[in-house]
Parts: structure tokens; C-alpha cells; sequence
């Protein structure tokens, strides 16, 4: 691999998305927007908000960076463009490093307007600092860059991509502890969320929002920098040059 190959790859990646303004809009306002849609519902039932925001604030941001990385990625590889980049010095982890930097970079500007929105207009309470809200949140959007990263390089054209929801997305959704407190679930249950991403950034959110510190939020947080770690270098690895 090659810092410049790699950062060049991402400065590509970020004007091509710049120019895709559909793009923009669903990974920097749709968050936002549902976030208030779920304020909205529960306006005459503020608390509701404060308990089940933090995980929808979680939720929102992956799942829009899942669907805009893993789509955006395979087109580049059906339009024939990897194909061409990989007859240069670039190599498959040059590629899949420069798309992890160039979506990591709009994960942190979709979670902190997404934060911003939540706190200062739908009025969510945090005990913790706000910048660890943040924190959280752009970590929460990464994770979903990554394991989209990991999903196109199985799949074979978008809608594929997008069939990779139910597998990898749905059942974070329902046993990650949005919809109940994985404490609450069977021990079954449990045991599964114990090996599901969103299942962590959901407690470092909780977590934050509640005044809790130290390894209540660190803790967390580096397992779901350890999974997006590994899902970066499995999509490496599994990254096919052409896509019939």
C-alpha cells in the first residue's frame, strides 16, 4: 500500500460524491430528518424521545452510510473503473483504504450535523460531554461505511448491495438493543448482539447520554473500531477486480 496512491484514491472518491448531489443529500439530511420525524412522533411523550433517541441516533447514520458505500462502491466497480485503476501501481488495499478514508471523512460531517440536529432542535438531553456524543456518533457512521465496503465486495450490482440489509443490517436493528435492552432479551438472544457492532455503539450512546465515563464509553467504542478495522481488511482481501 501507498499513502499517496491511497489519499489520491480518496480525494477522487470525494469529488465524484461531490458532484452526485442526490448522494449528499440522503447522507447529510435524511439522518437529521428522521431523527426529528421520531421527535415529532413522540412530542406529547418527550421522555420516550430521551430514552429511545440515543439508539435512534445510532441507528439512522449507519444505516444510511451502509447503503450510500456500499451502492456508491460497486458502481465504481461495474462502470469498469477499478478495472482500469488496477492496471496502475493500485493496489486492491490502496482502493479499499482510499474509499474507507473519503466516506470516513462525510461519516464525520453526516454524524455531527446529525448530533447537532438531535441536541439543539429535537432537544435531547446528554449528561456526558457533547463531544463524545459526536465522537460516538461518527464512529456509528464509519461502521457503516465499513461493513458497506465489506458488503460490495460480495456483491455483484446494487441491488445485491442492498439485499445485504437483512443479513447484515435488520438483525443489528432488532437484537441490538434499539427495540429492547439486551440485558431484557433472552440469554440466546444476547449472546448473539454480544457479536454485533451496532450492539456496541448503541451502549457507548446510552452511555454518553447518561453521564457515564471511562470504559463505560471507551470500552464500546474500541470494539466497534475493532470491527470496523477488520471489516476494511476482509473487504480488501475479498475484493474481486471485475464484476461480471
Amino acid at each position: 500500500m501507498s499513502a499517496v496512491r491511497t489519499f489520491a484514491t480518496a480525494g477522487r472518491v470525494l469529488r465524484q460524491l461531490g458532484h452526485d448531489h442526490r448522494s449528499v443529500a440522503l447522507m447529510l439530511i435524511a439522518p437529521s430528518l428522521l431523527v426529528g420525524l421520531f421527535a415529532w412522533l413522540f412530542v406529547d411523550q418527550q421522555q420516550v424521545f430521551q430514552v429511545v433517541g440515543p439508539a435512534i441516533l445510532a441507528l439512522f447514520p449507519f444505516v444510511v452510510m451502509f447503503l450510500i458505500t456500499s451502492i456508491t462502491t460497486l458502481r465504481e466497480r461495474r462502470s469498469g473503473t477499478l478495472e482500469r485503476l488496477m492496471t496502475t501501481p493500485l493496489g486492491k488495499g490502496d482502493f479499499i483504504a482510499g474509499y474507507a478514508i473519503a466516506f470516513a471523512a462525510a461519516a464525520v460531517a453526516q454524524a455531527l450535523i446529525t448530533v447537532a440536529f438531535a441536541v439543539w432542535v429535537c432537544g435531547l438531553e446528554v449528561e456526558g460531554p457533547l463531544w463524545q456524543l459526536g465522537l460516538v456518533a461518527v464512529t456509528d457512521a464509519v461502521l457503516g461505511s465499513a461493513l458497506g465496503l465489506l458488503a460490495s465486495a460480495f456483491a455483484r450490482t446494487e441491488f445485491q448491495a442492498v439485499q445485504f440489509m437483512p443479513l447484515i443490517v435488520f438483525p443489528q436493528i432488532l437484537i441490538g438493543g434499539i427495540l429492547m435492552p439486551r440485558d431484557q432479551m433472552p440469554e440466546v438472544l444476547q449472546a448473539i448482539s454480544d457479536w454485533m457492532p451496532l450492539s456496541y455503539a448503541v451502549d457507548a450512546v446510552n452511555a454518553v447520554t447518561a453521564g457515564n465515563e471511562g470504559w463505560d464509553v471507551t470500552g464500546p467504542l474500541l470494539v466497534v473500531a475493532a470491527f470496523v478495522l477488520g471489516a476494511v481488511v476482509l473487504a480488501s482481501l475479498t475484493l474481486r477486480r471485475r464484476t461480471p
